[in-house]
Formats: C-alpha cells, structure tokens, sequence
C-alpha cells in the first residue's frame, strides 16, 4: 500500500513539473519573439534614421522582456521547489 501511494505521490509531481515545463516552454517562447520583435524595431528605426529612445514602444519592449524573465524565473523557483520536496520526503 506504501508503494502504491509513493508511487501516485511521484506521478503527481511528475506531473506538476511537465505542466510547469510546458508553460516555461511557452514563456520562453514568448520572450524570443519579444526580442526578436524589439531587434526588428530597432533596426527598422535605425534604417530610417528615427530611433529615439524616449519612444514609448522601446518601454514597451523593456518591460514585456523584464515581466517574461521574471516569470521564467518563477517557474524555476517552482519547479525547483517540487524537485527538492521530493528529496525532502525521501529522507
């Protein structure tokens, strides 16, 4: 019975960590079109001679890129978490 409850208790964590990779899969994702959005920008700008950095898309830019970092960062933070609980409950 131990065994069987061990096992669906890992299965659930396995689980936890897929969905956790998956939507870490999609943020990052998301943050290369950022960049590559930001890099298309940019360059567009600089061929026509009309960057300028007080241009509110170039904020814009910065903050969707800071927000999916950090959110990359939180789903380490959590899939950290459940891989160490295992550990934890092993010992």
């Amino acid at each position: 019975m131990q065994v069987l409850q061990h096992a669906q208790e890992e299965l659930k964590k396995t689980t936890e960590i897929g969905k956790k990779m998956i939507s870490a899969s999609k943020t990052s994702s998301e943050l290369h079109d950022a960049y590559e959005d930001l890099g298309k920008f940019v360059y567009k700008s600089l061929k026509a001679d009309t960057l300028k950095l007080e241009d509110p898309l170039l904020g814009e830019f910065v903050e969707k890129i800071d927000d999916l970092q950090e959110e990359l960062g939180d789903i380490e933070s959590e899939v950290n978490k459940i891989k160490f609980s295992e550990k934890d409950d092993e010992e």
